[in-house]
């Protein structure tokens, strides 16, 4: 469906420049914007090997290993249906702790172990359990303490203080968390209701 929505911009955008003229200017924006997205690519990779070189360091000190068992308590009530020995837990765990670091091209294939084991929890059904779309609402709305991603695009820009925003995304990214857990929780306890009176 997505792949349909870009193509749709695409023709329409292509179809309105042709008659308004702009042709031109559409050409130069698709090299410009190809050019920009190598050079940003480029950038990100050393930020990117910095800050996972940083997780490795902190993986063999046992750091990830405490801040895992510091969250624990915490994904256990969030998860109650996943066993707290199962892989999924791990995985869910090494997520979040991923997501918290702004790692997201680290956290994605965690993420997707993570659902792979919830969907075999689940019955291997492909209808989502209880479970399943808690993780996602966190995934999405991922608490951050440091938006390495964010601040590698600030530096690749020449921003004077990159950092700046730390404070910033820490409390957004915490409130959308919050809020993400209410809104799933509320609709969770909505359908219970709705099935327990049916019965």
């Amino acid at each position: 469906m997505v792949n349909i929505i870009w193509m749709l911009l695409t023709v329409v955008g292509i179809v309105f420049a042709m008659f308004n003229g702009t042709m031109e200017q559409v050409n130069e924006a698709v090299f410009t914007g190809a050019k920009e997205a190598v050079t940003i690519c480029i950038g990100f990779i050393s930020i990117l090997v910095f800050w996972l070189g940083l997780m490795k360091i902190a993986q063999n000190a046992g750091l990830l290993e405490s801040l895992a068992k510091l969250f624990q308590p915490i994904v256990r009530r969030l998860f109650p249906e996943v066993p707290i020995k199962h892989p999924a837990m791990g995985y869910i765990l090494s997520n979040m702790i991923a997501n918290m670091f702004g790692l997201g091209n680290a956290a994605t294939p965690m993420g997707i172990k993570a659902m792979e084991q919830l969907r075999e929890l689940n019955g291997g059904s492909d209808k989502a359990s209880r479970s399943m779309i808690t993780f996602l609402a966190i995934n999405t709305s991922s608490l951050t303490l440091i938006p390495t991603t964010v601040i590698a695009i600030r530096m690749q820009y020449d921003s004077a203080n990159p950092t700046e925003i730390v404070g910033t995304t820490l409390v957004a990214t915490f409130l959308s968390t919050i809020g993400a857990v209410l809104i799933d929780r509320f609709f969770y306890y909505r359908r219970v209701r709705k099935e327990g009176n049916r019965k």
